[in-house]
This record gives structure tokens, sequence and C-alpha cells, in this order.
């Protein structure tokens, strides 16, 4: 059993941080938040994300584990639209 929760902890969690940090930004943007702040807001959900979830972690590991939710966050939300454009353009 040790295992699964593993999985999920350390697979699953990530994904769905990644997924609540992208909507946690859109609700920012939305509620008037300069889009260049949107990034910096990225790492700090991140971070403050993963000293809740992984308190198991050390503190060098939880604020690596959050820069990680961050930065892929905001690299998977500027990729998917940067690919929207170009698809909403070519038509």
């Amino acid at each position: 059993m040790n295992d699964v929760n593993s999985l999920v902890t350390y697979l699953v969690t990530p994904i769905g941080m990644v997924a609540l940090i992208i909507a946690l930004a859109e609700v920012a943007k939305n509620l008037g938040v300069d889009k260049k702040y949107i990034p910096l807001l990225d790492l700090v959900v991140g971070l403050v994300g993963s000293f809740f979830i992984y308190s198991d972690l050390t503190v060098v590991y939880r604020v690596l584990v959050g820069l990680a939710l961050g930065l892929s966050a905001c690299g998977l939300f500027s990729g998917v639209k940067n690919t929207y454009e170009s698809v909403k353009e070519a038509r």
C-alpha cells in the first residue's frame, strides 16, 4: 500500500497542483492582475503549495519542488496559449 501512496504523492499530486496553479493564474488575470506578474504568482503558489503538501521532505526539496511546480504551470500555460494562437492564425 505504501507504493500506491508514493505514486499518488509524487506523480498524481503534482499534476493536480500544476492544473490548480494555472487555474489560479487565470482567476488572477480575470480579477485584473497585470499579466507580467502572473509568472511570479505561479512561483509563489507553487512554493506555498509544496510546503503544505510535501511536509515529509526537507526544506530544500520543498523549495525545489515548489519552483518546479510553478515553472511547469507557467510553461505549460504559455505553450498551450502559443499553440492555440498559431492554430487560430492558420485558419
